[in-house]
């Protein structure tokens, strides 16, 4: 299961997300975690020192690996010079577990761990010195992106994405890519609006949308989120002592998180758990080609020399059934 958090810069997503995955992890279950954030901090709302967060690999820095590994023997992709982060699977392309090990875990995933469990965790990279001037953040969530395409998870498998702040997701069209979105909104006017931002871009596009109030002191917060987000506000989220000390740097054991805060875990999980059932692996390989399509035609193909469009293989359909050819990796043991 794909889930993405999302919200306004300094709502609490990395916080949140941070919890969720201590919770899956707690339960045993298997997890991927991903920075894509733009401000790096996922790690460090995971545990990890300032030095270990630092030298986590950058997935935006092994993009030709990431490529080479997923491209496979598929005979639409004629190099990796002509992958772009919207690049669908087919025919031959590698395709990524959430249990197994592969070159591209090796490379780019660290094992964190956690009470109760271990997750694997990847970022993207910060956005460096470098990088001004010259490049976009987007051309680093790319690998995410790519990722993610290629992806074949099941029920009780989870991905947990921290994603960049705002509305930049819509750049692309990863904010497609999960089985839910969680939208955690602040009981302010600026909290929701970007709430309003997903609602609309989302709508035509299927995406499961809920909302997780944030810093909700009182009724009058819960009303107000109530009134401006209706059946969508999922549960809120009030003020937590283990989450003060947690980013001191000094959290407790994740057990004596308070009863509120677990109880609203698991119904985040029971949220995410529920829309298996919603899963339409058709609906979700056209959208790969749809925006592909749409970044062929924008860039795509003026920057790589190819005519994209061919590398969609109208024949394949992503889903559990599907088993890439060569990929007999041993699966790695669930907690």
């Amino acid at each position: 299961m794909k889930i993405a958090f999302v919200g306004k810069g300094g709502s609490g997503k990395t916080t949140l997300s941070s919890l969720f995955i201590r919770h899956l992890a707690a339960a045993g279950a298997p997890v991927v975690a991903v920075d894509a954030d733009i401000n790096q901090h996922l790690g460090a709302a995971l545990g990890l020192a300032d030095a270990q967060a630092a030298a986590l690999p950058a997935m935006g820095e092994r993009l030709p690996l990431i490529k080479d590994y997923l491209r496979g023997t598929n005979p639409r992709i004629a190099s990796t010079q002509t992958m772009i982060k919207t690049t669908p699977p087919g025919e031959g392309s590698r395709l990524l577990r959430v249990c197994e090990h592969n070159p591209v875990y090796d490379a780019c995933a660290r094992p964190v761990e956690l009470d109760g469990g271990t997750v694997r965790l990847m970022v993207t990279g910060p956005f460096t010195e470098s990088d001004l001037g010259v490049a976009c953040y987007h051309s680093k969530t790319g690998a995410v992106e790519l990722f993610l395409n290629h992806l074949v998870d099941g029920p009780d498998e989870y991905v947990v994405v921290d994603m960049t702040a705002g509305s930049d997701s819509f750049a692309s069209g990863m904010f497609t890519r999960f089985d839910i979105t969680f939208l955690v909104a602040e009981p302010t006017r600026k909290g929701v609006s970007v709430y309003r931002q997903y609602q609309e871009y989302a709508r035509d596009f299927g995406v499961v949308l809920k909302v997780v109030g944030n810093k909700v002191q009182g009724q009058d917060d819960l009303d107000f989120l109530r009134a401006e987000v209706g059946d969508d506000l999922l549960v809120t989220v009030g003020h937590s002592d283990w989450v003060r000390s947690m980013e001191k740097g000094r959290p407790s054991r994740f057990e004596f998180l308070e009863d509120a805060s677990h109880l609203a875990l698991r119904r985040l999980r029971t949220a995410v758990d529920a829309t298996y059932e919603l899963r339409d692996w058709e609906r979700y390989t056209r959208q790969m080609a749809h925006f592909h399509l749409k970044n062929a035609r924008s860039w795509g193909n003026e920057r790589t020399g190819a005519d994209l469009a061919a590398q969609i293989d109208p024949g394949f359909v992503l889903g559990e059934s599907v088993t890439a050819p060569g990929s007999n990796s041993p699966l790695m043991p669930t907690a």
